[in-house]
């Protein structure tokens, strides 16, 4: 089955106000005539959602959030749930991401978050991936699997799963096209046929053109190379 790419930028903690003209900047370089096969995302900070909104409607660009709360409201200080990203002018929310994995949120936490914002119409991006540790012991495969089966919450169909291998996350490192084909296989057997799988991990224009015609990949979660536009658009190009 031929799926519709999906390449997502992850802005992280980068920018200012001036950033939202970059949709603009991203249409200039690569018009939505040229890119009718495609959909670009833009994951920006929370705080640029809502004036970034209007600029994305114009340029036909999606745009994200890079996290919610599962709550709906409540006392969490900080925190943004779903319902509020939503009402920003959102389309998808990342969930699961390794960062946040980090600080301690289990794979129940994930599909809790995921479960939110599909509530709210939103489509989740929902993260797994493995550590070096992980890899070199061979359990990857098991433990990536394991991180699906837990984060996925029972019963939604409709979402997108991004494999981002820890160790590649902004190192400059890259899983080879082998072993993403046998992750992303592997990912495609538990997911089924009608989920985008989309593989993060130190995508750049110089490797997006491998990486994106690798068997079961369907788009790209980019983190650094998301910041400028030429070298998403080059990514998006490749794809």
């Amino acid at each position: 089955m031929i799926m519709r790419p999906l390449i997502a930028g992850n802005w992280k903690m980068h920018g200012d106000m001036s950033w939202i003209e970059k949709p603009a900047q991203f249409d200039t370089l690569m018009p939505a005539t040229e890119r009718g096969h495609l959909d670009i995302l833009i994951c920006p900070p929370a705080l640029f959602i809502a004036p970034m909104a209007a600029s994305c409607f114009e340029t036909n660009i999606l745009l994200g959030a890079q996290n919610c709360h599962r709550a709906e409201s409540g006392a969490h200080t900080g925190e943004v749930s779903a319902g509020m990203v939503k009402s920003a002018g959102a389309d998808f929310v990342i969930v699961g991401h390794s960062e946040i994995r980090a600080g301690g949120e289990t794979d129940e936490d994930v599909a809790t978050k995921a479960m939110a914002a599909a509530k709210q119409g939103l489509m989740p991006i929902i993260c797994v991936g493995e550590s070096l540790d992980t890899r070199k012991d061979g359990q990857a495969e098991s433990v990536v699997s394991a991180q699906i089966k837990a984060s996925v919450p029972e019963g939604l169909t409709d979402y997108v799963l991004a494999y981002e291998p820890i160790w590649a996350i902004g190192t400059g490192m890259t899983a080879t096209a082998d072993d993403i084909k046998a992750m992303h296989a592997v990912i495609r057997e538990i997911v089924g046929p009608n989920v985008r799988i989309l593989y993060g991990g130190s995508v750049k224009p110089a490797n997006a053109k491998e990486i994106l015609g690798t068997e079961n990949v369907n788009g790209a979660l980019i983190g650094g190379a998301s910041l400028e536009m030429e070298s998403l658009a080059a990514i998006a190009r490749a794809a």
